[in-house]
């Protein structure tokens, strides 16, 4: 009998406090035989809620996990190893069917847990599954969101799945499937979506098929506004939830077909875990009086993701170090980077496999100094590129000052004695606010912001939201 199938018959847990002395805790863990067997630990060292390091469970498995109690004298919530909220979130993750009891001297807790082990997956290929999903989706009490591209592959990128996770089903739908997803968009549309640093997703999607979606809860930023300085969605799921995940395929070409069994795992755990995470730190931001923020920094998201960026001809090709070249080299560094977006979008390869960024600086630099450039092309180069960069340079040296770009300055006027006594102020003020509430100064208002502020006063403090004017007393 395998570890799941243990875990539905055995548990129910009843820890009774015998009127031990010992503070040693009891780990109880189903057993070989689907029946609970004890445990000794003999180091307990206290920990804050949600800060215990309950042992990690691998996310694929199904396998026992263990749960750690101790008897207390006070609430269960007071215990050095059991947060409520900790735990209940960690064990509707369990393979559990029936009711779980905990009793810790006359305090008890019961619940149920629900298992992700039970969670069905399928890829959606074609448009009749797709309508079939369509009423669950509509049903369910909620949706997480994320999605897949092939940045790392192919130029320009493409959208290549969206993952969702319901309650009991995580569904992928394949974007490259020519599926018709307007309905499937439509419903989304209406309902709250649990994302993590879903500014890249957003935009992925309102780029793609034009999706604006009303209410979000990004986790990275709920996460961030309770004073996380590690964010990511590995470290918080198992941080707070105990669950360890599986590295995934950081370099994977999601364009593939078929998608192979270890990228369907990852996808999987890009969703299947965020509503859990989402309700832990919802009930944090409330107990600290922050879900306000956070709802108001997640409209604001949207809005701005709902934006198409346009680009700027004249910025757009200055890379990193850009600032660095006079006029000569710049009119080099754009003549050479439209030739690579060029090249990179007949190969469709990202721009960075034709030639990198330092490379086209390099080459600038040189040029712009009458040096020969030959030897700074990378050995590998096909003799067709190499071509390609020498006309370009040739191109650009051809070319009268006047055409040449203007180098840009990193900043205007120099501030005002005012303004610099405003920006102080500001930053200061920021600063210590933000020590007080254990956060990022820079969710509060970045550099950019304050000096911004400190110029021009009414027209930039009506940029910030309610809650970043309240803490900076404007």
């Amino acid at each position: 009998m395998n570890g799941a199938a243990r875990l539905r018959r055995a548990l129910i847990l009843s820890i009774k406090d015998q009127g031990s002395t010992e503070s040693r805790p009891t780990r109880f863990m189903g057993s070989s035989h689907g029946f609970p067997t004890a445990h000794r630990s003999h180091e307990h060292p206290p920990h804050p809620p949600f800060e215990h390091p309950l042992p990690p469970r691998r996310g694929r498995g199904t396998g026992c996990t263990a749960i750690e109690l101790s008897p207390a004298a006070g609430p269960p919530w007071q215990a050095p190893n059991l947060n409520p909220n900790r735990n209940l979130a960690r064990l509707r993750f369990l393979e559990i069917k029936s009711k779980i009891t905990i009793k810790i001297g006359k305090f008890t807790i019961n619940f149920r847990s629900v298992s992700d082990s039970r969670f069905t997956w399928r890829v959606i290929d074609s448009d009749e599954k797709l309508a079939g999903l369509l009423p669950r989706v509509q049903a369910a009490d909620w949706l997480a969101l994320d999605t897949e591209a092939d940045s790392l592959h192919a130029y320009p990128e493409k959208l290549c799945l969206i993952q969702i996770s319901l309650p009991g089903a995580d569904e992928l739908i394949d974007t490259l499937a020519a599926l018709d997803l307007s309905a499937f968009l439509d419903v989304l549309r209406g309902r709250e979506l649990i994302l993590h640093g879903a500014d890249y997703d957003l935009r992925l999607l309102r780029r793609a098929y034009a999706f604006v979606p009303k209410p979000v809860f990004d986790t990275m930023l709920a996460a961030r506004l309770l004073g996380f300085t590690e964010f990511g969605l590995t470290h918080l799921v198992e941080k707070l939830l105990g669950v360890q995940l599986e590295k995934g395929p950081q370099t994977a070409d999601w364009a593939r077909r078929p998608l192979t069994e270890r990228m369907i795992n990852y996808a999987r755990n890009d969703t299947r875990y965020l509503q859990p995470l989402s309700a832990l730190l919802k009930a944090r931001l409330e107990e600290k009086g922050r879900l306000s923020w956070h709802q108001e920094s997640c409209a604001r998201l949207v809005r701005e993701c709902a934006e198409l960026r346009v680009t700027d001809p004249d910025q757009v090709w200055r890379v990193k170090g850009a600032d660095k070249l006079d006029r000569r080299g710049l009119a080099v560094l754009r003549e050479l980077w439209n030739w690579r977006d060029g090249e990179a979008m007949e190969a469709n390869k990202p721009p960075y496999f034709i030639l990198r960024h330092e490379t086209l600086i390099a080459l600038a630099d040189a040029a712009a100094q009458g040096k020969t450039v030959s030897p700074l092309l990378p050995p590998g180069l096909p003799s067709r590129r190499r071509e390609g960069v020498l006309a370009g340079v040739e191109r650009a040296s051809q070319l009268p000052a006047s055409q040449w770009p203007q180098r840009h300055r990193s900043s205007g006027q120099r501030p005002s004695a005012a303004e610099k006594r405003r920006y102080d102020v500001l930053r200061q003020r920021r600063d210590h606010r933000a020590a007080e509430l254990g956060i990022d100064p820079t969710l509060i208002a970045s550099r950019a912001t304050l000096g911004a502020l400190a110029r021009d006063w009414d027209t930039h403090q009506a940029e910030l939201m309610s809650w970043q004017r309240e803490l900076l007393q404007i």
